[in-house]
C-alpha cells in the first residue's frame, strides 16, 4: 500500500523503515532535510512540503501524522485537512489527547474525511520489534489499512499464546487492537502509559532500597553492599517481576552500576496527567499512579538513586533526554 508519513524523528522515521522493509510505498515529509534524505536512501520518496506530498500519493489517500502533541500536530492535521479528498485518511500516530481526537474526528467527518488514532508504543526499538498499536475510528476504514497496521506491529511471535482467546479477534494476538471509534485508540495508550509510570515507579524504588542496604544508618551487621547489575539480570530470568523495563533497567546497570550519568531529573510528557484526570472524571481510585507522576514532579527538586533509573529507563526504550542532559 501507499502511505504518506509526516515526522521523522524517532518514532516516524523507523515507521517508515519498517513498512517500506514490508514491501509499502512510503511518501515522507519533515522539516528536517536530512531526515528525509536518509529515509530516501532506505527507499522512500521524499517531498518538498506537505502539497508535494499529497500529490505524490494515489486517493484514497492515507497520510500518517508522527510529531509531537499539541500545537505542531493539530496544525499539520488542519493543513492535511485543507490538501486532502474526501475518502482519505489521517492518522495520528503520536501521543494526542483523546477529547483533542474526538473532536478532529468529528469536523473531519463534515469533510469527508476519515480521521484514526493511533497509539504506538515500540519506542526506539519498533524497526526491529514492532509496535504494539492501539487504533480508534472507523471500522471499515480500519480494516482497509490493515496491511499497514499488520506490517507494524510486532506479530504472533512476539509473545506466547494466551489460553482461552479461541474465537476472539485475532489481530490483537498480532499485537494491534481496534479500540473502539475515534479518540478509543489513545484514551487505551494514555492508561498504558500511565501504568508505564507506576510501573517504573516500583523499579526504581525498589533498586534505590537494595541501593541503600549499605547505609552508614543501619547497624554494621544488617548492612549489604549488593550487585545491582547482578540482581536486575538475575530477575531477568524466570522471576514474575520479569519485563521489558526489567531488561533495559538491567542493561543501564551493566553499563552504568551508579547511573552516575543520570541526573535524577524525570519529565513527564502529558499522558500520565491526563490517566489522572480520566481517573477523577470517572471516579476511580488510583493512588499508584497518582504517586508515581508526583515522583516526577518531585524529581525537578530533589534527585535520588530512583529517579535516575527512571531517567535510565526513559532513555532506554525511547531515546528521551531530560532537559538537564542536553
Amino acid at each position: 500500500m501507499q502511505l504518506g508519513v509526516v515526522g521523522l524523528g524517532r518514532m516516524g522515521a523507523n515507521i517508515a523503515r519498517r513498512l517500506i522493509r514490508a514491501g509499502h510505498h512510503i511518501v515522507v515529509q519533515s522539516r528536517n532535510e536530512d531526515s528525509v534524505k536518509a529515509a530516501v536512501a532506505d527507499g522512500a520518496i521524499g517531498s518538498a512540503d506537505l502539497r508535494d506530498l499529497v500529490a505524490k500519493l494515489e486517493p484514497p489517500r492515507a497520510v500518517w501524522v508522527m510529531l509531537p502533541a499539541g500545537a505542531v500536530t493539530e496544525d499539520t492535521v488542519w493543513q492535511l485537512a485543507e490538501l486532502l479528498s474526501p475518502g482519505d485518511t489521517i492518522i495520528d500516530g503520536g501521543n494526542t489527547f483523546w477529547k483533542d481526537d474526538i473532536r478532529r474526528g468529528a469536523a473531519l467527518k463534515e469533510k469527508g474525511l476519515h480521521y484514526l488514532d493511533v497509539g504506538t508504543s515500540g519506542g526506539i526499538w519498533g524497526l526491529e520489534r514492532g509496535y504494539c498499536l492501539m487504533i480508534g475510528g472507523d471500522t471499515e476504514e480500519v480494516k482497509r489499512l490493515d496491511p499497514i497496521f499488520a506490517a507494524l506491529a510486532p506479530g504472533r511471535d512476539a509473545a506466547p499464546a494466551t489460553p482461552g482467546r479461541e474465537g476472539r479477534d485475532q489481530r490483537v494476538e498480532n499485537g494491534y487492537l481496534h479500540a473502539g471509534p475515534c479518540g478509543a485508540g489513545h484514551f487505551v495508550k494514555m492508561i498504558h502509559n500511565g501504568i508505564e509510570y507506576g510501573l517504573m515507579q516500583a523499579y526504581a524504588e525498589g533498586f534505590d532500597i537494595l541501593k541503600n542496604a549499605n547505609s552508614a544508618s543501619l547497624p554494621e551487621e544488617h548492612r549489604f553492599d549488593l550487585p545491582l547489575p547482578d540482581i536486575a539480570e538475575v530477575w531477568r530470568r524466570g522471576s514474575v517481576v520479569s519485563s521489558w523495563l526489567l531488561d533495559l533497567t538491567a542493561t543501564a546497570l551493566a553499563r552504568s552500576p551508579t547511573l552516575s550519568e543520570f541526573p535524577g531529573v524525570v519529565e513527564d510528557s502529558g499522558e500520565g496527567r491526563w490517566t489522572l484526570m480520566a481517573a477523577i472524571e470517572e471516579a476511580v481510585p488510583a493512588e499508584v499512579l497518582s504517586a508515581a507522576l508526583y515522583a516526577r514532579f518531585r524529581s525537578r527538586q530533589d534527585h535520588t538513586f530512583a529517579e535516575k533509573m527512571l531517567s535510565a529507563m526513559r532513555k532506554g526504550f525511547g531515546g528521551h533526554v531530560e532537559p538537564s542532559q542536553r
